[in-house]
């Protein structure tokens, strides 16, 4: 997993995010930045323990890594929309997400095509 280039990715997501949630005002740091900070790890989480799944298992956790990905979707779009971090900072940032969206996105197609493929294998061989 840890070469895998989607965990490249968050992980520098992650070093990225988190400096600057230190740097919101402290009205802020303890509500909206924790709760960021919470559910950024909780989406890296999810992927290293999808890269040691299998199956229907995997599948589950790619899921729940993509919901985790879309509640920092929002909670970045507040945080700019709070002015707490810049224009230039969340172009930075909606661009690294769309990257690991579409890494993630990747990743959930092709253990679905193994699902299916796998499903389709057993049909044929108890014909």
């Amino acid at each position: 997993m840890n070469e895998s280039p989607l965990y490249v990715r968050t992980y520098e997501l992650i070093l990225w995010l988190i400096p600057e949630l230190l740097k919101f005002p402290r009205t802020h740091r303890f509500g909206l930045a924790e709760h960021l900070q919470n559910l950024v790890t909780e989406f890296q989480d999810a992927l290293i323990a999808a890269g040691k799944a299998q199956g229907d298992e995997r599948l589950a956790l790619l899921r729940k890594a993509d919901a985790y990905l879309e509640q920092v979707r929002v909670w970045v779009r507040m945080s700019r929309d709070l002015r707490l971090i810049t224009m230039r900072q969340y172009e930075h940032i909606s661009r690294m997400m769309v990257e690991i969206g579409r890494m993630l996105g990747a990743w959930m197609k092709k253990v679905q095509a193994e699902k299916t493929g796998s499903a389709g294998r057993l049909v044929e061989q108890q014909s």
